[in-house]
């Protein structure tokens, strides 16, 4: 049995307790340091990182003199428009036309069986003669006083009478004759051969097209500034590009007391027939006022439900020491872009009325937009526009 030594102790656990746990927050705290400092040098290398130039295409804004301008919407109206149809019935005998083609007034299109009412023409017209033979014996008879004034004036009334007879199954006849009362274009034809065709049945529609009709509303406020012989334009959606003239013809005297409006009717030149009538129509014609405005491109414009927004390159100064992508130093002045609020009026083809917050001169962003950010550096490439004309063609190509 040894002896136990009198300097020994037992082992101080709290000690090694907090050395422990010291140690480990000393590992923890010097991870955590380091992946802060590396965060903060990360953040701030990007923070301070030069940003590459964004490549835009430019507009310089311009003054333009523009007439005040109305806009309304209408829709196109054949001068003159029906549906062909018959006065009498019958079979059809013959057609002599071909869907969509143009006829001009007079112009037969289609023939109906005419067989029993030719024959009783012929016995109408035997029966006329009979009775003019006989009126003019009984008026020489009358002149010799052989027969009393009484039997010479019943003999030329039954002339009269079989004439009119004859002449009644005449118009009869040519009403089963179809033609076109106007001049114009034919639509889908409605009947066959051999069809019985009941009176007022359709044929077949005709349209008038050139010149044709527009028919469109305006606010009452607006009724001293529009009169006959006013010029309007007309565009419509089926045409992009195309704008057609005319001149007011006429102006409703009265107005709709439920909408506060007044019709106004116009008449536009078609001489190649594209306007059709039902078709919707965009009508714009001057109210004089000339005034100057800044005109830009539309696609400069950024439009927001807070406000539209245009971006202004100007040129500024470098920062010493500042460098690009790869370090190198850069000189010399940069292009910057400015966010501006604009107000915004009327628009005209591809341009658009600046009224406020933008003057003639100064140059805007007219493609890259969204790539843009406030004080960001660009770089100007006009080898391709966005299209900025008063009066856009599109082209056939």
């Amino acid at each position: 049995m040894s002896a136990t030594s009198p300097h020994s102790s037992k082992p101080n656990v709290p000690l090694r307790w907090i050395l422990m746990l010291a140690g480990v927050l000393v590992v923890f705290g010097g991870v955590f340091l380091v992946k802060a400092v590396f965060a903060r040098k990360t953040n701030a290398f990007f923070d301070h990182m030069p940003q590459p130039a964004v490549a835009v295409s430019t507009y310089a804004a311009r003054s333009e003199r523009w007439n005040e301008q109305a806009q309304a919407v209408g829709t196109l109206v054949a001068v003159n428009g029906t549906n062909v149809t018959t006065e009498s019935g019958g079979v059809v005998r013959s057609i002599e036309f071909q869907a969509g083609q143009p006829v001009r007034a007079g112009d037969v299109l289609v023939r109906l069986n005419t067989a029993n009412e030719e024959a009783t023409l012929k016995a109408l017209d035997a029966a006329a003669a009979l009775a003019q033979a006989q009126a003019e014996r009984w008026t020489r008879l009358g002149q010799d006083q052989l027969v009393s004034k009484d039997d010479v004036q019943q003999k030329q009334t039954a002339a009269a009478s079989a004439r009119a007879q004859a002449e009644a199954q005449r118009a009869l006849i040519a009403q089963k004759t179809i033609r076109a009362p106007f001049s114009g274009v034919l639509g889908i034809r409605q009947v066959n051969l051999g069809q019985y065709v009941a009176p007022g049945a359709t044929i077949v529609s005709l349209q008038q097209l050139d010149p044709i009709y527009v028919n469109f509303s305006l606010p009452e406020q607006m009724i001293d500034e529009v009169t006959p012989g006013t010029a309007v334009t007309a565009t419509v959606d089926a045409l992009p590009g195309k704008v057609f003239v005319g001149k007011v013809n006429a102006v409703e005297p009265q107005v709709n007391p439920s909408t506060r409006n007044f019709g106004v009717q116009a008449t536009l030149r078609n001489p190649e027939g594209l306007l059709r009538p039902g078709s919707f129509a965009r009508v714009a014609f001057d109210l004089g006022n000339a005034q100057d405005v800044v005109v830009i491109p539309q696609t400069a414009v950024s439009f927001n439900p807070y406000g539209n927004v245009v971006f202004v390159v100007t040129k500024v100064a470098r920062k010493p020491g500042e460098t690009d992508m790869q370090g190198k130093p850069l000189t010399g002045d940069k292009l910057v872009v400015t966010q501006r609020f604009i107000k915004t009026g009327a628009t005209r083809g591809d341009l658009i009325a600046v009224s406020d917050g933008l003057k003639p001169g100064e140059t805007v962003v007219t493609s890259g937009l969204l790539k843009l950010r406030n004080g960001a550096e660009v770089t100007i490439n006009n080898r391709v526009q966005p299209a900025a004309d008063l009066h856009p063609q599109v082209q056939n190509r």
